[in-house]
Formats: structure tokens, C-alpha cells, sequence
């Protein structure tokens, strides 16, 4: 596995990779690798002859008094497991090759980002666009791969890229949960042992949705306060949002016809966790 922290230097290697005829896989990531991020490297190989897996966290998408400071990193476990998986290029740009002196461009998906995640982290999805359209530029992907537990950031790289005229697939992971139900994250890692017995709730409450939803429940407030419920019964937690939205447009849903997004974020402690689950007919 080769090593770039330079954009013009990972452009120079997509160059001859283009030339040879060889399909870019790219997975983009902020490190602290866990299994979730590993499916998406396969899903990566799955669908390119090469795979690059970038490793960057990204200050642009993080508030003022969010976890920017403490995100956990661990790079050489985190080489290790890329090489463990055949990666080709672990792509890991310094902020000073990312944004130099006096960087002030921003790119902006305004209608998806305006609800949830986007309400309750203002400029976070701003940050996000960016970041990845400057992944782009330099991996020059035909294939990106973003895990569908973010299901907002999923849509938003998504109309992003039909709004360029990139030309690049965009592929959803799915999401990837330890044995008990939790979904896997890197800020999982914050938990204490009672906070994380607190977070099973999210998948808990999920549950209880889908099986009323299969049972014939289409409408919305009767959907969610199954999961209210849920959510509410553990103290340890503080519910940011619980919503029914159109998996595509995020745009309030009241009741569920053909299918929606039916998603979470709670705060445990000071970490913020999100999950979500889609109910289709299908």
C-alpha cells in the first residue's frame, strides 16, 4: 500500500491509473477504522480495479464546541487494517495541503441539509461538501463509498454530484452493528459502560418502528412514538431529533406511503450518536 499526503501527487497517480484504463475506488474516512469503515473498502474493490481510502479529519465539518480536539485516531492500526484489506493508496493529506493560508471557498447543497443533522450543526454539511469535492478533485474516482448510517451525508454527496455533472457512482454501505444491535461509529469509543448500555436504545427503538410497520402502521406519529417511547424510558439520554423524512429530499414525511427515512440523533453524555433505519414496502 502506498502512502500520498500530497493532492498533486494523488492526481499524478490517478492520472496513470486513468491511462492504464483502470476503475478508482474511493472511500473517503476521518480514521479510527472500525469494521463499518471495512465494508466499505470492500464494496470499494467490488466495484473499481484500484481502491484509495482517504484518511483526513476534517476541521471544516466541525463546530465550535464539538469534538474536533479529541476525535480518536489510531494510524498505524488504521494502516495496518487498510493493507489487511488490499487497499491500494491510503490517501492521508495534511490540513496545511488541504486548506492553505487564506483557503476561503465552500461548497453548498442547501435543500437536503437544511433538517436534522444540518438544523442541529449549522455549516456542517458545508464543511462535508467541501471536503469531499477536494477528494474528488485529487482521487478522481469513477466510484465513491459512503456508509448509509449517515444517511443525510449519503444523500448529500449524492445531489452534489448530479448537481456537478461528476459523473461519479456514488455507492451506499450499509450499516454495519456490533452483535448486541449498536451501530458501529468511531465516537463509540467515548462511551463509558453505562453510556453504552444507554445507546442500545437507538437500535432498540428502531426495531420497534419496523415491526410496527410491518404489521400495517403507515402513519407517521404513530411510527415515531413508538420510538419516542423508547428513547425517552433511558435517562441516560437526550434526544436531538427523532424523524420520519423522504429518503431522498429530507423533506418532512407524514405518512409513509412507498417508503422514508425513519432517523435518530441522541446525545449520551457528551457524545452525540445517530442511526437510522428505512421503511420501504419492498
Amino acid at each position: 500500500m502506498v502512502t500520498i499526503d500530497q493532492p498533486a501527487q494523488m492526481r499524478a497517480w490517478a492520472s496513470q491509473e486513468k491511462r492504464a484504463g483502470r476503475r478508482i475506488g474511493l472511500v473517503p474516512t476521518m480514521g479510527y477504522l472500525h469494521e463499518g469503515h471495512l465494508s466499505l473498502v470492500r464494496l470499494a474493490r467490488q466495484n473499481a480495479d484500484v481502491c484509495v481510502a482517504s484518511l483526513f479529519v476534517n476541521p471544516l465539518q466541525f463546530g465550535a464546541n464539538e469534538d474536533l480536539d479529541r476525535y480518536p485516531s489510531d494510524a498505524e492500526g488504521d494502516r495496518a487494517k487498510l493493507e489487511s484489506e488490499s487497499v491500494d493508496v491510503l490517501y492521508a493529506p495534511t490540513a496545511e495541503a488541504m486548506y492553505a493560508p487564506g483557503y476561503q471557498t465552500r461548497v453548498s447543497v442547501n435543500e437536503v441539509t437544511k433538517r436534522l443533522c444540518g438544523a442541529g450543526r449549522p455549516g456542517h454539511f458545508n464543511g462535508v461538501t467541501t471536503v469531499v469535492s477536494k477528494l474528488f478533485h485529487a482521487v478522481c474516482p469513477d466510484v465513491a463509498v459512503f456508509g448509509e448510517k449517515d444517511y443525510q451525508q449519503l444523500a448529500t454527496i449524492r445531489r452534489m454530484v448530479r448537481d456537478l455533472d461528476w459523473g461519479i457512482e456514488i455507492v451506499g454501505g450499509p450499516i454495519v452493528r456490533e452483535a448486541d444491535g449498536l451501530a458501529m461509529s468511531s465516537r463509540n469509543a467515548y462511551l463509558s459502560e453505562d453510556e453504552r448500555e444507554a445507546a442500545l436504545a437507538l437500535s432498540r427503538s428502531l426495531g420497534e418502528a419496523r415491526r410496527a410497520y410491518r404489521s400495517g402502521e403507515r402513519g407517521g406519529e404513530a411510527l415515531l412514538e413508538k420510538v419516542r417511547s423508547v428513547l425517552t424510558a433511558e435517562p441516560l439520554l437526550e434526544v436531538e431529533y427523532a424523524e420520519l423524512v423522504d429518503p431522498e429530499t429530507f423533506d418532512p414525511v407524514s405518512e409513509v406511503g412507498e417508503g422514508a427515512l425513519l432517523a435518530l440523533a441522541v446525545h449520551v453524555g457528551k457524545t452525540r450518536l445517530i442511526d437510522n433505519a428505512l421503511l420501504a414496502a419492498a
